[in-house]
């Protein structure tokens, strides 16, 4: 083929014609070159021909198309040949394609010049003239990609800032979004230098944060913050007022509709180093507090302006670490690196949010919220107070392993207040040494610091256990514990801070610690090596007395900043051991339960659930385990420790995803666990709200919402698994009591006439159960079956007192859930086959659409009631009744292709129906709501909601397939009356 090239390529070249056109390379011809170019094999007489076919292509042809292959072949002739490089640039410049008519033409040419240039490592010289009569060309795409690229050539820094604040006020909004990145990249130091222009670009900026594409907005948040910068350190005098300012501008884009102009708003905020205080704290208040009115140096502005930056500023970061995205919930932790570091008040008052911030349900958030500590306490920020310390504390449990190194990280450098806080933090890292030993090593090294650092405490903890156990062990320890390891490293650190002090450490801790050279050695590589430490160790074992100095401490190794070996003298709070205040015993307590939840031994929650049943399944007996621990978290959730609770939940739910599911039993069986665990988490979130001792700020309503989820969550409890026992039935109807008591006990809970009859429906179900078997009721189903009785006995629509209800609460508590047989889960998959954003399904305005869905079903009998509910976007309803007779098989699993009918089309060019599969809830005797047409009871949810995509269709074409119309008529009610007309018309025909 290759010899054959070159006569193909003459005959190509031949002699013009009188139409040139017909001369020009036709663009599959083009396309075919291509593949001969980039091959390296191709020979130099080969590329020699094709190179003077593209020159006469090049001459000849006027068609856009040939004319953009053949760039695109020049261009690879370049890169493939460098050779020819200098050949194709002199090529292009000497056809003066950039003084073409056709823009388009102009900025491929510029495009495959600078391709040349920039691997030849220079600029190419475009005169400032060309690029200004380029940009105001009429392609839009070629202005865009213009102003993209000017930094490619050697235009002047003045003409692009006037180009590019011109090009801000275009009228597409890409264009605008191009203009202001490029006045980013002009925002250097020694690039522009008068006070005025930055002034100019500052302000242009802060206009366009009120466009109304999100890109562009995101683009001007990023303009404000880099010319909000310049101007910052432009002027000492002047510098906390720009600061101010761009803090306020930039704290307004926090609320934005977008998610990506927050993340860009909060990233900017984070770039800030110095702003009023009264400013930085009002950001964490929602509430515009008095003093804020002046708003630092503001005060001089008039009113209204104060009272819009007060507002725009009011708790702006508080939203941020509330939003639903945990991108921006991320950025605004980040954010907060740089701003704890302004004020120490403002550092204190964060920290409070941050710890919040632990329980989020985002690994890459609660990790942001660590580093963002890490960064306090390296600058001495990190006041950490004894209500900090369960939930901080909590982070060492984290599942994920770069949480557990980030939250040791701090504890390497934070100072705790007294000898409690200290107790508590010894006994959660000792707790991560036992749940995690494969974090061994950095767990001593934290120790080491830890007890270095505070070294009165360690001394006193060590003395305290090294009684109890003497006494427990007749003066012999079990070095295979890990409790064990990790004290005699704390023995170790906490004599190394007394320096050349006595200290009352028994000597025989130190011959102890022996045994465990190797394991001890390998923790404190950063500190001392091995010999070393068999010395220290030695003399201590011998001596009371001892100088730090003496040992060979690395001190080439990189250290922790802020960690120093401490002196002989403390402050007074280090040995203050006084009963703190009456909320401090309450978190103490609630720190007690939950790490009592959390280490307690499998062969004690083992007791918990012997009830004599043959358990073979491992995953049952685990789950069996978890839900003994679930059990005991339930002071927590009356004490009010929600965040705490939902911790410890979320590590029983990565734990039940650790099984695997070896059988069908199992299967059901840990659907079964997770969606416990669901209600309980959000029983304790209800719970939160019926605290005595708690002011709690909730919206209208939502108490209503939080009980209407849990009712929810226990109806798919009830309703989604069989093989259920009645101990297993009359829990969950014991929940469902409780809920319906919840919702009766508050004063401001609307329809108490419906919750009346739920409880009436539930404990009359109760009753029936209890009939049925020798099954005790709790104290709690007994009084709530008195009360009912007294409400049956009376009018449904008399007023109840809700304090009744609300002393019925006492009586309740959570028991102890037992799986011991198989439970099935009730569930359904939907599939819309060959349908997404791109692929629609056709549809006729106002005439009925078939949806083919693709349905499988789990474990559903025939006595089940299935419907399938389809929602458009004005959340109407239709729902489609599921005949499962009609399917034929009744295996456990059934699968089947159903074309569902929907008779609602609207009359528009496309809509999406929201489709899923529900099944009647057969215990729910009451409907809320009497729905025509539809299900007689409240529906349980077996799927997802998929999302289905239809557009209009007025025609088909040869093959049969469904097309969209072209026409797009004004008033859309007129073609669908056309459209039915139609029909009626075909009709009458037939």
């Amino acid at each position: 083929m290759d010899r054959d090239l070159p006569s193909s390529c003459e005959q190509s070249i031949r002699s013009p014609s009188e139409n040139p056109a017909e001369d020009s390379l036709s663009p599959e011809t083009l396309a075919s070159l291509r593949s001969l170019v980039i091959t390296p094999s191709t020979p130099d007489t080969a590329i020699s021909s094709i190179f003077q076919t593209l020159t006469r292509s090049l001459q000849l042809s006027r068609d856009p198309l040939v004319l953009h292959h053949t760039l695109k072949l020049f261009s690879d002739l370049a890169s493939h040949r460098p050779s020819l490089s200098s050949s194709v640039s002199e090529l292009v410049r000497s056809h003066a394609l950039l003084s073409s008519d056709s823009t388009r033409l102009a900025a491929e040419s510029l495009d495959v010049l600078a391709s040349i240039a920039e691997r030849g490592g220079t600029p190419v010289d475009l005169d400032d003239r060309s690029f200004v009569s380029l940009c105001f060309g009429p392609s839009v795409s070629v202005r865009s990609w213009l102003l993209r690229n000017a930094e490619r050539f050697r235009i002047g820094p003045h003409v692009l800032l006037t180009m590019f604040l011109g090009f801000t006020r275009d009228p597409y909004p890409y264009v605008r979004k191009t203009a202001l990145d490029g006045l980013v990249g002009l925002s250097k130091p020694g690039v522009v230098e008068d006070l005025d222009m930055i002034q100019g670009c500052y302000c242009r900026a802060v206009e366009l944060l009120l466009d109304t594409e999100d890109y562009v907005r995101s683009a001007a948040v990023r303009a404000v913050s880099a010319w909000g910068l310049m101007l910052v350190a432009f002027n000492l005098e002047t510098k906390l007022y720009w600061s101010d300012n761009l803090f306020v501008k930039l704290c307004s884009m926090g609320r934005d509709m977008s998610m990506e102009v927050r993340v860009e708003a909060f990233d900017a905020l984070g770039k800030i180093e110095i702003v009023s205080a009264d400013i930085l704290l009002q950001t964490l208040s929602k509430r515009v507090s008095g003093t804020t009115k002046g708003m630092g140096s503001f005060g001089q502005c008039p009113a209204a302006e104060v009272e819009s930056s007060a507002s725009s500023v009011a708790g702006v970061l508080v939203h941020g670490l509330e939003d639903e995205f945990y991108e921006v919930r991320k950025s605004t932790c980040h954010s907060l690196r740089t701003l704890t570091i302004i004020s120490a008040e403002f550092s204190e008052k964060a920290l409070n949010l941050l710890m919040d911030v632990l329980n989020d349900d985002s690994m890459y958030v609660r990790l942001q919220a660590l580093e963002t500590m890490l960064h306090m306490a390296t600058y001495g920020l990190l006041k950490v107070q004894g209500t900090h310390m369960h939930m901080f504390l909590g982070s060492l449990m984290d599942g994920n392993m770069s949480i557990r190194s980030a939250t040791r990280k701090i504890l390497k450098l934070v100072k705790l207040p007294n000898i409690e806080t200290f107790k508590l933090s010894v006994d959660g890292i000792i707790d991560n040494l036992e749940r995690h030993p494969q974090d061994e090593a950095d767990i001593f090294s934290v120790l080491f610091h830890i007890g270095r650092n505070h070294g009165k405490f360690g001394m006193s903890i060590i003395n305290e256990v090294f009684k109890e156990m003497e006494l427990a062990s007749e003066g012999k320890l079990g070095f295979d514990t890990a409790r064990v390891a990790a004290l005699l490293i704390l023995a170790i650190s906490a004599l190394l801070s007394q320096g050349q002090h006595a200290c009352n450490i028994p000597p025989i801790i130190f011959s102890y610690a022996v045994t465990l050279l190797g394991r001890i050695s390998v923790a404190l590589t950063d500190i001392m090596n091995q010999d070393a430490l068999l010395a220290y160790l030695s003399q201590c074992s011998r001596s009371t007395r001892f100088s730090a100095m003496e040992f060979n401490l690395r001190e080439d190794k990189p250290r922790l900043p802020a960690v120093t070996i401490a002196s002989s003298s403390h402050s007074s709070n280090e040995i203050n051991g006084t009963v703190g205040s009456p909320f401090q015993q309450g978190e103490d307590v609630a720190a007690n339960l939950q790490y009592q939840a959390m280490r307690e031994p499998m062969e004690v929650a083992s007791s918990h659930v012997g009830y004599h049943l043959e358990v073979q399944d491992e995953v049952i007996r685990s789950m069996n385990l978890i839900f003994a621990k679930v059990k005991d978290i339930w002071p927590l959730i009356q004490s009010g420790f929600t965040n705490e609770v939902l911790r410890v939940l979320r590590s029983f739910k990565e734990e039940l995803a650790t099984f695997t599911s070896g059988s069908l039993r199992s299967v059901g069986a840990v659907a079964f666990a997770l969606q416990y665990l669901r209600v309980v988490k959000q029983l304790a979130k209800v719970w939160e709200h019926f605290l005595p001792a708690r002011k709690l700020c909730s919206g209208m309503g939502e108490l209503d919402i939080a009980l209407g989820k849990l009712e929810t969550r226990l109806r798919e409890l009830k309703s989604r698994f069989t093989g259920l026992s009645l101990e297993q039935e009359l829990q969950i109807l014991e929940l469902l009591l409780l809920t319906c008591t919840l919702r009766l006990s508050k004063v401001e809970s609307y329809c108490q006439v419906a919750s009346l009859k739920k409880l009436s429906m539930t404990a009359s179900h109760v009753e029936s159960i209890l009939k049925l078997g020798s099954i005790e009721p709790s104290n709690f189903m007994s009084e709530v079956g008195k009360l009912s009785y007294l409400t049956r006995t009376s009018s449904f629509g008399a007023p109840c007192d809700p304090f009744l209800f609300k002393e019925l609460l006492k009586y309740f508590s959570l028991e102890q859930f037992v799986v011991f047989g198989r439970i099935d889960h009730i569930k359904a998959e939907l599939v819309v086959p060959d349908n997404d954003s791109e692929n629609h399904l056709p549809f006729v305005p106002r005439l009925p659409v078939g949806i083919p869905c693709e349905i499988t079903l789990h474990n559903i009998c025939s006595e089940n009631k299935l419907w399938v509910r389809m929602t458009m976007d004005d959340e109407s309803t239709q729902f489609v009744f599921l005949d499962l007779d009609l399917f034929g098989s009744s295996d456990e699993v059934r699968k089947f292709t159903y074309v569902v009918p929907f008779y609602r089309t609207p009359c528009a060019f496309s809509f999406t129906l929201r489709i899923c599969i529900g099944m009647e809830c057969s215990f729910e005797d009451v409907p809320p709501v009497k729905r025509y047409g539809g299900p007689d009871r409240e529906l349980t949810f077996l799927c997802q909601e998929k999302e289905v995509h239809l557009s209009m269709t007025l025609g088909f074409n040869s093959s049969g397939r469904a097309v969209e119309s072209d026409i797009r008529p004004k008033d859309l009610d007129q073609l669908c009356m056309i459209i039915l007309n139609k029909c009626m018309l075909a009709k009458s025909w037939s």
